[in-house]
């Protein structure tokens, strides 16, 4: 079975806008996904990118008006300027990586698309305490288990090697999925994946 690993953000309107057509392209070509919330606060500065409040005011507009296209063309109601954003990602990509690593890559793909639709869909803070025992909840796990467990430094810790690892695969930008040497950068490059996964090969 070939596996992509799916560098993403949960707080990143582009991975959330992508995520469940993702997930249908890899269960229709039989393949495994390795979710990898990694930290692009590290990234950007080594690839060339900038934060989106350091970027010029002209750059900003656009992603605006990109977000709202890309809204009506997928007809995804994603809220373009959300009340928490940007949110606390840690807690949130640590509980993905403790399911990740606990109980499984589909549980964990379920909890990432719950945090994400929780900020751009849902208008809720996923940094909040409260607010991700109810996206865990809401995912199937169990908070009571997985937060205290999460809070674990050995789970901060994999997402440093996890985004040392993205950074010499070449990985700059959320979502990127990486099939074998092959990375694909961004949501608009979802038939791309389609197309790698049905050639098949490594």
């Amino acid at each position: 079975m070939k596996t992509i690993d799916y560098y993403m953000s949960p707080a990143s309107p582009w991975t959330y806008l992508g995520h469940a057509r993702f997930a249908e392209i890899a269960k229709r070509h039989g393949a495994a996904i390795r979710v990898r919330p990694v930290d692009f606060g590290v990234i950007f500065p080594q690839s060339g990118g900038l934060p989106l409040p350091k970027r010029a005011p002209q750059r900003q507009a656009y992603r605006l008006m990109e977000l709202k296209r890309w809204k009506e063309y997928l007809g995804v109601p994603i809220v373009i300027q959300p009340k928490h954003f940007p949110a606390k990602e840690l807690p949130g990509a640590c509980a993905v990586i403790a399911a990740r690593e606990t109980v499984g890559d589909a549980p964990a793909i379920r909890l990432a698309h719950r945090i994400l639709k929780a900020c751009w869909e849902d208008e809720l803070d996923p940094g909040d305490p409260e607010t991700l025992a109810r996206l865990v909840r809401d995912a199937g796990l169990d908070p009571d288990s997985l937060l205290p467990l999460s809070q674990e430094p050995r789970w901060a810790e994999m997402r440093e090697r996890d985004t040392a690892a993205a950074l010499a695969r070449g990985v700059f930008g959320a979502p990127s999925y990486v099939i074998g040497e092959d990375i694909f950068w961004g949501q608009d490059r979802l038939e791309f994946v389609a197309k790698r996964l049905a050639r098949g090969g490594r």
